[in-house]
Parts: structure tokens; C-alpha cells; sequence
């Protein structure tokens, strides 16, 4: 899981975020304490014996979905998500909700192509870089 998480971020944000924000992330291993915290609840999916992608969610939210570039559009993500609807929905939750950055036009494709739609958009002041958070939802049914 530290792998997948290392993986999205050095291909995903480190280009995007100022070297402060890269040097706090390295140097306080946000990563790993996330994994080593959270972990036991995340949900991973697994392609030849490699930990693919995983996903976290708190209630509604979905704190995390992140797969490894090794296994990009290949299907992984859209599982993870579908299943963590899914989850949410049997929790009865009416929703789910995530969050990506502007910058991430591949992510924001893939949450609009799966029903998701905007509704906000704020300072993101995780990564202390300028960048700006846009906040997705997306109606669920008793289903999934």
C-alpha cells in the first residue's frame, strides 16, 4: 500500500506542489503513516500478486483512491470506486462524495465519466502549494 501511495505521488503531485510541500511529505512520511493508520481499512485490489490500487472512505466520503501507474486504465480504479459506492450506499448513505485537484484532468475525467458531478471548488491547503480542491458527488441508489 506505502508503494501505491508513493507511486501516485511522486507521478501525480510532487510536479505539481512546491519543494516545501515535497520535502514535508518526504521527510514526515505522510504516506506511511496513512497506510499505518488507516490500512486496515482500506480496500486493495491485487493483480498478479502486486497491490494494484486501494481505496479509503469515511461515511460518504472517499478519502483515497489511488492506483499504482503500473496498473492505470486497466479497470482497477472503476472497481475500487464501484465498490466503495456500494459500501457507502449499504451504510445508506444517499451519496458519495471526493475530491480531486484542478490540475488533475485525467481524475476529473474519470469522476464525471462515472456520474459524479461538481459542486464546489476551494483552496486546497493540504499540500500548502497554491492549488485549488474540487469537490465531486454523486447520487447513489439502495443498490450501489
Amino acid at each position: 500500500m506505502k508503494a501505491v501511495l508513493r507511486d501516485t505521488f511522486e507521478s501525480t503531485w510532487r510536479p505539481q506542489i512546491t519543494e516545501a510541500s515535497v520535502r514535508r511529505y518526504v521527510e514526515t512520511d505522510i504516506g506511511g503513516r496513512f497506510v499505518e493508520r488507516c490500512g486496515a481499512d482500506m480496500l486493495v485490489a491485487e493483480v498478479d500478486g502486486r497491490i494494484a490500487g486501494l481505496v479509503y472512505r469515511i461515511d460518504d466520503f472517499i478519502d483515497a483512491l489511488h492506483v499504482h501507474s503500473d496498473f492505470q486504465r486497466r479497470g482497477v480504479g472503476r472497481r475500487l470506486l464501484v465498490r466503495a459506492e456500494r459500501d457507502i450506499a449499504g451504510r445508506g448513505f444517499r451519496q458519495a462524495r471526493l475530491e480531486t485537484d484542478t490540475f488533475n484532468a485525467q481524475a476529473q475525467g474519470f469522476y464525471k465519466a462515472l456520474g459524479y458531478v461538481e459542486m464546489a471548488r476551494y483552496p486546497d491547503e493540504e499540500w500548502q502549494s497554491g492549488l485549488t480542491t474540487v469537490l465531486f458527488e454523486k447520487a447513489l441508489n439502495s443498490a450501489g
